[in-house]
């Protein structure tokens, strides 16, 4: 699986229109363009998701990353990928569909 790197600063959103942000800041040593490098290690929270099931809410709450498989780590996490699978869940983890990654300028590509 081939893509560009994210870092702690990618903008990404659930399918539904809500902002989905790192529950903590990504760390560590390495960087790009000056900011953390995103790894699976990282926990990513959704807010502001409007889903509705039956006009019942069913917003995204969260955001689950699988790994890649390029075999690139940070720390002994892999690196998260424009292209890296993931789903965004509800409080009760039913998936919603992929995450919405924001188009960026090209920094690191991982192939």
């Amino acid at each position: 699986m081939s893509g560009t790197l994210l870092d702690a600063g990618a903008v990404i959103g659930c399918p539904h229109g809500g902002r989905v942000t790192p529950a903590t800041t990504p760390s560590g040593g390495v960087r790009t363009g000056g900011r953390a490098v995103a790894t699976t290690a990282h926990a990513y929270l959704v807010t502001g998701c409007p889903h509705t099931v039956d006009g019942l809410p069913s917003p995204c709450v969260s955001v689950r990353w699988t790994a890649d498989g390029t075999g690139v780590t940070v720390d002994g996490a892999p690196v998260l990928l424009d292209s890296s699978a993931a789903q965004c869940v509800t409080a009760a983890f039913v998936p919603q569909g992929p995450p919405v990654i924001q188009a960026a300028q090209r920094k690191v590509t991982v192939r």
